[in-house]
Protein backbone atom coordinates (compact mmCIF):
# COMPACT_ATOMS: atom_id res chain seq x y z
CA UNK A 1 0.00 0.00 0.00
CA UNK A 2 1.34 3.77 -0.71
CA UNK A 3 1.71 5.56 2.14
CA UNK A 4 0.26 9.00 2.96
CA UNK A 5 3.69 11.17 3.47
CA UNK A 6 4.10 14.52 4.99
CA UNK A 7 7.83 16.04 4.45
CA UNK A 8 9.58 18.56 6.27
CA UNK A 9 13.26 20.51 5.13
CA UNK A 10 14.79 20.13 1.93
CA UNK A 11 17.78 19.15 3.51
CA UNK A 12 20.89 16.53 1.59
CA UNK A 13 20.49 14.09 4.39
CA UNK A 14 17.09 12.54 4.92
CA UNK A 15 15.34 11.08 7.83
CA UNK A 16 12.14 8.94 8.37
CA UNK A 17 9.87 9.19 11.02
CA UNK A 18 6.88 5.97 11.52
CA UNK A 19 4.48 7.01 14.10
CA UNK A 20 2.72 4.86 16.66
CA UNK A 21 -0.49 3.39 16.66
CA UNK A 22 -3.54 5.88 16.77
CA UNK A 23 -1.38 8.55 15.66
CA UNK A 24 -0.33 10.12 12.58
CA UNK A 25 2.51 11.64 10.87
CA UNK A 26 1.14 14.85 13.11
CA UNK A 27 2.75 13.48 16.22
CA UNK A 28 6.21 14.59 14.75
CA UNK A 29 5.33 17.93 14.67
CA UNK A 30 8.16 19.48 17.08
CA UNK A 31 10.55 16.15 15.80
CA UNK A 32 10.05 16.93 12.11
CA UNK A 33 11.38 20.76 11.88
CA UNK A 34 13.76 20.47 14.22
CA UNK A 35 15.59 17.38 12.04
CA UNK A 36 15.32 19.86 9.08
CA UNK A 37 16.64 22.47 11.43
CA UNK A 38 19.83 20.37 11.36
CA UNK A 39 19.73 19.71 7.59
CA UNK A 40 17.76 16.93 6.85
CA UNK A 41 15.13 16.39 4.53
CA UNK A 42 12.37 14.84 6.74
CA UNK A 43 9.75 12.38 5.39
CA UNK A 44 7.17 10.74 8.05
CA UNK A 45 4.38 8.70 7.30
CA UNK A 46 0.64 7.72 7.96
CA UNK A 47 0.81 3.94 8.64
CA UNK A 48 -2.34 1.89 7.24
CA UNK A 49 -5.42 2.55 9.32
CA UNK A 50 -4.00 6.00 10.30
CA UNK A 51 -4.34 9.13 9.32
CA UNK A 52 -5.05 9.92 5.35
CA UNK A 53 -3.96 6.28 4.08
CA UNK A 54 -5.62 3.96 3.39
CA UNK A 55 -7.65 0.85 5.13
CA UNK A 56 -6.87 -2.95 4.87
CA UNK A 57 -5.70 -6.11 6.45
CA UNK A 58 -3.47 -5.52 9.80
CA UNK A 59 -0.91 -7.64 10.03
CA UNK A 60 3.09 -6.70 11.13
CA UNK A 61 4.57 -7.70 7.87
CA UNK A 62 1.89 -5.23 6.15
CA UNK A 63 2.68 -2.47 7.79
CA UNK A 64 6.78 -3.24 6.91
CA UNK A 65 6.07 -3.72 3.25
CA UNK A 66 4.12 -0.31 3.19
CA UNK A 67 6.80 1.64 4.42
CA UNK A 68 9.32 -0.19 1.55
CA UNK A 69 6.77 0.63 -1.46
CA UNK A 70 6.46 4.27 0.26
CA UNK A 71 9.81 5.09 1.59
CA UNK A 72 12.97 5.80 0.13
CA UNK A 73 16.11 3.45 0.57
CA UNK A 74 18.92 4.26 2.18
CA UNK A 75 18.28 7.60 4.36
CA UNK A 76 20.74 8.79 6.69
CA UNK A 77 18.44 8.33 9.82
CA UNK A 78 15.23 6.21 10.28
CA UNK A 79 13.01 6.73 13.82
CA UNK A 80 10.14 4.58 14.49
CA UNK A 81 8.01 4.70 17.53
CA UNK A 82 6.14 2.03 18.80
CA UNK A 83 4.13 0.17 15.80
CA UNK A 84 6.76 1.85 14.11
CA UNK A 85 9.13 0.67 15.50
CA UNK A 86 8.22 -2.98 15.15
CA UNK A 87 7.43 -1.84 11.58
CA UNK A 88 10.93 -0.62 11.02
CA UNK A 89 12.50 -3.36 12.43
CA UNK A 90 10.69 -5.78 9.75
CA UNK A 91 11.86 -3.60 7.11
CA UNK A 92 14.97 -2.31 7.99
CA UNK A 93 17.02 -4.86 6.08
CA UNK A 94 15.34 -3.72 2.96
CA UNK A 95 15.15 0.14 3.80
CA UNK A 96 18.68 -0.19 4.73
CA UNK A 97 18.77 3.67 6.69
CA UNK A 98 22.89 4.42 7.51
CA UNK A 99 20.86 4.28 11.19
CA UNK A 100 17.69 2.98 12.56
CA UNK A 101 16.33 4.48 16.19
CA UNK A 102 13.72 2.36 17.97
CA UNK A 103 11.58 4.77 20.05
CA UNK A 104 10.11 2.64 23.12
CA UNK A 105 9.31 0.01 20.09
CA UNK A 106 6.37 -2.47 19.95
CA UNK A 107 8.24 -5.45 20.78
CA UNK A 108 6.30 -6.93 23.39
CA UNK A 109 2.74 -6.50 23.03
CA UNK A 110 0.41 -6.35 26.09
CA UNK A 111 -2.02 -8.41 26.44
CA UNK A 112 -5.44 -9.29 28.50
CA UNK A 113 -3.49 -10.03 31.24
CA UNK A 114 -1.60 -7.13 31.79
CA UNK A 115 -4.65 -5.20 31.19
CA UNK A 116 -3.96 -4.23 28.05
CA UNK A 117 -6.26 -6.19 25.40
CA UNK A 118 -7.18 -4.81 22.30
CA UNK A 119 -10.69 -3.61 23.41
CA UNK A 120 -9.25 -1.41 25.66
CA UNK A 121 -7.53 1.08 22.50
CA UNK A 122 -10.82 0.78 20.24
CA UNK A 123 -12.66 2.45 23.91
CA UNK A 124 -9.78 4.86 23.38
CA UNK A 125 -11.20 6.16 20.21
CA UNK A 126 -13.90 7.88 21.31
CA UNK A 127 -11.96 9.45 24.79
CA UNK A 128 -12.68 12.59 25.51
CA UNK A 129 -10.22 15.63 25.57
CA UNK A 130 -10.50 15.78 29.65
CA UNK A 131 -9.43 12.02 29.75
CA UNK A 132 -6.67 12.52 27.32
CA UNK A 133 -5.39 15.91 28.60
CA UNK A 134 -5.90 14.05 32.42
CA UNK A 135 -3.17 10.77 31.23
CA UNK A 136 -1.15 12.91 29.66
CA UNK A 137 -0.42 16.31 31.76
CA UNK A 138 2.61 16.85 30.11
CA UNK A 139 1.57 17.43 26.31
CA UNK A 140 1.43 20.86 25.33
CA UNK A 141 -2.47 22.18 24.40
CA UNK A 142 -1.51 21.25 20.64
CA UNK A 143 -0.38 17.96 21.13
CA UNK A 144 -4.13 16.95 22.68
CA UNK A 145 -5.71 18.11 19.97
CA UNK A 146 -3.60 16.35 17.87
CA UNK A 147 -4.65 13.17 19.57
CA UNK A 148 -8.32 13.86 19.72
CA UNK A 149 -7.38 14.39 15.67
CA UNK A 150 -5.57 11.31 15.03
CA UNK A 151 -7.90 9.02 17.35
CA UNK A 152 -11.13 10.27 15.17
CA UNK A 153 -8.63 9.48 11.99
CA UNK A 154 -7.80 5.80 13.30
CA UNK A 155 -9.39 2.67 11.85
CA UNK A 156 -10.20 0.58 15.23
CA UNK A 157 -10.10 -2.43 13.32
CA UNK A 158 -6.79 -2.17 13.79
CA UNK A 159 -6.19 -3.09 17.46
CA UNK A 160 -8.85 -6.25 16.57
CA UNK A 161 -6.29 -7.28 13.55
CA UNK A 162 -3.60 -7.22 15.99
CA UNK A 163 -4.71 -8.99 19.15
CA UNK A 164 -3.30 -12.39 17.93
CA UNK A 165 0.35 -10.86 18.66
CA UNK A 166 -0.31 -9.78 22.73
CA UNK A 167 2.04 -11.20 24.79
CA UNK A 168 4.01 -12.29 21.43
CA UNK A 169 8.05 -11.32 22.21
CA UNK A 170 9.01 -9.77 18.93
CA UNK A 171 12.67 -8.53 20.09
CA UNK A 172 14.78 -8.68 17.15
CA UNK A 173 17.85 -11.67 17.19
CA UNK A 174 20.19 -8.33 16.04
CA UNK A 175 20.57 -5.04 14.67
CA UNK A 176 20.68 -4.97 10.71
CA UNK A 177 22.08 -1.48 10.96
CA UNK A 178 23.86 0.52 13.44
CA UNK A 179 20.68 0.88 16.22
CA UNK A 180 19.61 2.75 18.91
CA UNK A 181 16.73 1.71 21.42
CA UNK A 182 15.46 4.08 23.41
CA UNK A 183 13.27 3.78 26.46
CA UNK A 184 10.77 6.20 28.19
CA UNK A 185 11.34 5.85 31.96
CA UNK A 186 9.63 3.36 32.47
CA UNK A 187 9.34 1.43 29.66
CA UNK A 188 6.22 -0.91 29.17
CA UNK A 189 7.07 -2.82 25.99
CA UNK A 190 11.09 -3.10 27.08
CA UNK A 191 11.20 -4.18 30.64
CA UNK A 192 14.75 -4.27 32.03
CA UNK A 193 15.32 -8.00 31.05
CA UNK A 194 14.05 -7.55 27.58
CA UNK A 195 16.70 -4.41 27.33
CA UNK A 196 19.52 -6.06 28.79
CA UNK A 197 18.89 -8.87 25.98
CA UNK A 198 19.30 -6.05 23.20
CA UNK A 199 22.46 -4.76 24.80
CA UNK A 200 23.99 -8.41 24.54
CA UNK A 201 22.15 -8.64 20.88
CA UNK A 202 24.48 -5.51 20.05
CA UNK A 203 21.66 -2.42 20.33
CA UNK A 204 22.60 0.71 22.17
CA UNK A 205 20.33 0.69 24.96
CA UNK A 206 19.32 4.22 26.45
CA UNK A 207 16.80 5.71 28.62
CA UNK A 208 14.98 8.87 28.70
CA UNK A 209 15.43 9.28 32.43
CA UNK A 210 15.03 11.61 35.16
CA UNK A 211 11.94 13.12 34.10
CA UNK A 212 9.43 10.78 34.06
CA UNK A 213 8.99 10.40 29.98
CA UNK A 214 6.35 8.69 29.35
CA UNK A 215 5.58 5.69 26.49
CA UNK A 216 5.16 8.92 23.69
CA UNK A 217 8.96 10.16 24.61
CA UNK A 218 8.93 12.93 21.63
CA UNK A 219 5.71 14.69 23.09
CA UNK A 220 6.40 13.82 27.00
CA UNK A 221 10.07 15.46 26.95
CA UNK A 222 10.59 16.88 23.34
CA UNK A 223 14.17 18.05 25.16
CA UNK A 224 15.21 14.54 26.55
CA UNK A 225 13.90 12.69 23.53
CA UNK A 226 16.06 15.18 21.09
CA UNK A 227 19.20 15.19 23.75
CA UNK A 228 19.12 11.54 23.64
CA UNK A 229 19.77 11.10 19.90
CA UNK A 230 22.94 12.71 20.33
CA UNK A 231 25.57 11.05 17.95
CA UNK A 232 22.84 9.51 16.07
CA UNK A 233 21.55 12.69 14.50
CA UNK A 234 23.23 15.48 12.68
CA UNK A 235 24.42 18.42 15.44
CA UNK A 236 22.91 21.84 14.88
Amino acid sequence: MQLHTHTWGEGDRVALLIHGMMADHRTWRRVGPALADRGYRVIAVDLRGHGASGRGAYRPELFADDLVESLPTGADLAIGHSLGGLALSLAVNRLKPKRAVFSDPAWHLAGPAEGMGPELFVQFKSAPKEQIRAMNPRWEDADVDIELETLAAWDAEMALGMASLSGANLLPAAPVVPSLVQLADPSIPISPERAALLEERGFEVRSVAGAGAGHTIHRDDFDGFMTSLEGWIQPL
